[in-house]
């Protein structure tokens, strides 16, 4: 199971989302994160991912959803593991890069619509505090076929 971290930084009322610019998840809006490199540990995957992402280092991140998803691409079933964190603190200012185009955005107006499809069901409660465990099956059209969305306070302490 390939495993992946997505950060959302989070300042007064807002979320810093980036407009993926190049590769898988190109056109849409999303947090920062990627795959973990051989031998990385997912907290040194999140900080790398996010320098190289927008510039930034992020401080005293907190866990708030693991996220399995089931899905269909190029032909083939695929499954990936999500660690989702939040973070308020950070070295340095987000920057446009190659691949990201970061933008603040009000929490009360986040994009949905130019979103992945899964991200109504489990983003504004991250966003609200809530500790979640996520299950989502996809079909080769990113449309969901079933999902799970638990809240589990006990999860990450």
């Amino acid at each position: 199971m390939k495993q992946l971290t997505l950060l959302f930084l989070l300042k007064e009322n807002q979320v810093l989302l980036a407009m993926k610019k190049r590769g898988f998840g190109a056109g849409r809006w999303n947090g920062v994160g990627g795959k973990l490199d051989e031998g990385e540990t997912i907290e040194q995957a999140l900080i790398r991912e996010c320098q190289e992402e927008i510039e930034v280092t992020p401080k005293n991140f907190t866990q708030m959803a693991e996220i399995i998803f089931h899905e269909q691409h190029e032909g083939e079933q695929k499954t990936m593991q999500v660690h989702v964190f939040t973070c308020s603190e950070w070295d340095g200012e987000p920057n446009e890069t190659e691949e990201m185009a970061p933008k603040w955005f009000n929490i009360s107006s986040i994009p949905y619509d130019e979103m992945w499809p899964d991200d109504p069901y489990w983003l504004p409660q991250a966003l609200a505090g809530k500790k979640l465990k996520c299950e989502f099956h996809l079909d080769a059209h990113d449309q969901i076929i079933s999902k799970t969305v638990k809240e589990d306070e006990f999860l990450y302490e």
